[in-house]
């Protein structure tokens, strides 16, 4: 049965670990931890025994691995290379064969509302840089930061799952004007495979975090779940609303309070839906996924998010070891039958 209360404060989608939170000291570890910079994101590892440490740098070697297969900006990775020879099939690591296999099936799950070819409609609008360069606090008028229905009736014919070929370890964009973006799928793949990493270290301990991507190996040294922090929309970092206890899972958020700009008080952010070609509007403020697989939770919560609270809750009831939340634009919370349960939830 699907549970329904209603806050009185909006939510914020992005989880942040609440540090020493509910850890007996005699009984926990000093913890050690290190940051990195890949995929324009801050990655943060924490262990909890000092000789765990050099794992951490093997687990930033990943990230850098990665960055140089998946990353669509960093000239000469495969995807920049997928795109940069639109037309022709380009070889590439095994790697990032799997990754686009596993996104398209997301593909297919969404009915086309998760795709990797989103790029020609997401480099129109812009929101990303757009939403560092806007200020937020000013009421915007200038129209002419968004893009013309025509610009976007074009982009639209450059999109779609069935514009890329795959033939072996090679692939190809039967489009040239057709990208590839792994930008919603790519960061719970690194973290599922640095938690790989870790776990074959024999690590049984710590927190991967990508940009708010969070996976979490085992329990604490002291027995005790992870507490996160489900902080408040669109305002200070760290200003909490509810929490949730997860021991050796994921969880990832999608939202449109992160990256997005205002025009008119009309907000447009960077969840773009590639059957309309405008930022989804479908009433809910962002989506938190819980599941064992990061790479299921990246991609599902921007497929539940697009997807939108009713077809999003049965998908999600229609999986095993995986559950969600779902924030309205009213403040309503929804969320799949393990939320209270399996995994406890509280409101701040």
């Amino acid at each position: 049965m699907k549970k329904l209360f209603t806050l009185l404060l909006p939510i914020l989608l992005s989880l942040n670990l609440l540090s020493g939170c509910n850890i007996n000291p005699k009984n926990s570890k000093q913890q050690f931890e290190r940051f990195n910079f890949y995929f324009d994101t801050i990655i943060n590892i924490i262990v909890y025994n000092e000789d765990e440490v050099p794992y951490i740098d093997e687990c930033f070697q990943l990230a850098q691995k990665y960055e140089e297969l998946f990353s669509a900006t960093k000239s000469g990775s495969d995807i920049w290379n997928i795109n940069a020879n639109a037309g022709s099939f380009v070889e590439v690591d095994e790697e990032t064969i799997f990754l686009i296999e596993k996104a398209l099936e997301y593909g297919s799950l969404s009915d086309g509302l998760f795709t990797i070819t989103i790029g020609p409609l997401s480099k129109l609008w812009n929101i990303s840089e757009l939403s560092k360069t806007l200020d937020k606090s000013e009421k915007i008028l200038d129209t002419s930061y968004l893009p013309s229905k025509d610009k976007i009736t074009s982009a639209l014919t450059h999109i779609g799952d069935n514009l890329i070929e795959i033939n072996g370890n090679k692939v190809r964009l039967t489009d040239a004007s057709t990208s590839i973006d792994l930008g919603g799928i790519a960061k719970g793949y690194i973290a599922d495979k640095m938690k790989e990493l870790l776990e074959n270290n024999h690590v049984t301990s710590g927190i991967i975090n990508l940009g708010g991507n969070i996976m979490t190996l085992g329990e604490k040294p002291n027995g005790s779940a992870y507490k996160l922090g489900i902080q408040k929309p669109f305002a200070e970092t760290g200003k909490y609303i509810a929490t949730i206890e997860i021991t050796n899972q994921s969880v990832v958020s999608s939202g449109n309070y992160e990256r997005y700009f205002k025009v008119n008080d009309t907000i447009y952010h960077h969840i773009l839906n590639p059957k309309t070609g405008y930022p989804t509007d479908n009433n809910l403020y962002g989506v938190t996924i819980i599941s064992d697989s990061s790479v299921a939770g990246d991609a599902l919560s921007t497929t539940c998010f697009a997807l939108g609270l009713e077809k999003g809750l049965e998908l999600i009831e229609s999986l095993e070891n995986v559950e969600a939340v779902f924030i309205t634009d009213k403040y309503e919370i929804f969320y799949s039958s393990g939320i209270g349960t399996d995994i406890p939830f509280k409101q701040i």
